[in-house]
C-alpha cells in the first residue's frame, strides 16, 4: 500500500520534508534566543544605577557608545558654535523642537549638544560665549530621526532631521563625534530632553515580534508534518481504492 513513497515523486516530497522541519525548528529557536537575548539584556539594565547617580566621566572614556555606556553622564569641556533646530520633536504631548549646539572641545572635534527642547513658536536661547563645561547624558547617533528627516524637499537653512554625524557632515566642516548628548539641566526658555534608553535594551514590540516568529516557524513545522501525513494518508487510499477496482 505504501509503495508510492518510493517513486521518485515521493521521494522529492520526503527530502522536502526532511529538510524544511529542521529548518522551522532551527529558525524558531533562533528567533526564541533573540527574545531571550533582549529580555536578559533589559534585566540587565534594570539592575544597573541609574544615571543620574553616577559621576561624569570624561567623554573620550565612554566612546563608542554602546548598551553600557548609553545613558551614561559625559562630560565635555569647550565652546559652543553653531547652532541648529531639530525640528518635530515631541515633548509631554506637545510638539516643538529640539536645540543643538556643537560644543568645539579641546580635542578639535566638534560634539552635539542638545541642550533643551523649543516649544514651537519659542526664542531660542543663545549659547553661553567662552569656554564652558557641560555635563550631559551620553546617546548614540540617531538612525531615522524624527519627521522632519523625511520631510518632502528637505529643510530650511539651520535645521537637521536627526542628530548624527552624518547628517551635520553636509552643513558643518568641523570633525564631528559620533554621538550626543542631552543636558540635564536646560537654559532658561528651554526643557530639558529625558535620555532615551539604548537600542536593544527595552522589551519593546520589535522583542515581542521575536517571539511572534518563535511561535511561527513552530507553526510552520507542524504545518509541513501535518500535510504530510495527509498527502500520504490520501495517496494510500487512492492506492487501496485502485487495487481493489474501484
Amino acid at each position: 500500500m505504501y509503495r508510492f513513497l518510493r517513486t521518485p515523486r515521493w521521494w522529492g516530497i520526503n527530502v522536502f520534508v526532511l529538510l524544511a522541519i529542521p529548518f522551522c525548528v532551527f529558525m524558531g529557536t533562533w528567533q526564541l534566543g533573540k527574545f531571550e537575548d533582549r529580555v536578559d539584556t533589559h534585566e540587565k539594565a534594570e539592575k544597573r544605577p541609574a544615571a543620574s547617580t553616577r559621576q561624569a566621566e570624561p567623554l573620550d572614556s565612554l566612546l563608542p557608545v554602546d548598551q553600557e555606556t548609553s545613558g551614561r553622564p559625559a562630560e565635555a569641556r569647550g565652546r559652543f558654535g553653531e547652532q541648529f533646530l531639530v525640528p518635530d520633536r515631541d515633548l509631554d504631548g506637545r510638539t516643538g523642537s529640539y536645540v543643538l549646539t556643537l560644543l568645539r572641545t579641546d580635542g578639535g572635534r566638534s560634539l552635539p549638544v542638545v541642550r533643551g527642547w523649543l516649544p514651537t513658536g519659542g526664542q531660542v536661547p543663545a549659547p553661553p560665549p567662552g569656554e564652558v563645561t557641560v555635563v550631559g547624558a551620553l546617546q548614540a547617533s540617531e538612525n531615522g530621526g524624527g519627521k522632519g528627516a523625511h520631510r518632502p524637499g528637505g529643510l530650511p537653512e539651520g535645521q537637521l532631521g536627526m542628530i548624527s554625524a552624518a547628517a551635520l557632515v553636509n552643513v558643518v566642516t568641523d570633525d564631528v563625534y559620533d554621538a550626543w548628548i542631552t543636558l540635564a539641566d536646560s537654559p532658561a526658555g528651554l526643557t530639558p530632553v529625558p535620555a532615551a534608553a539604548a537600542a536593544g535594551t527595552g522589551l519593546d514590540a520589535k522583542a515581542f515580534q521575536n517571539l511572534g516568529y518563535t511561535a511561527e516557524w513552530f507553526v510552520f513545522a507542524g504545518f509541513v508534518l501535518f500535510m504530510w501525513f495527509r498527502l500520504v494518508r490520501r495517496e494510500a487510499e487512492a492506492s487501496r481504492d485502485e487495487a481493489l477496482g474501484l
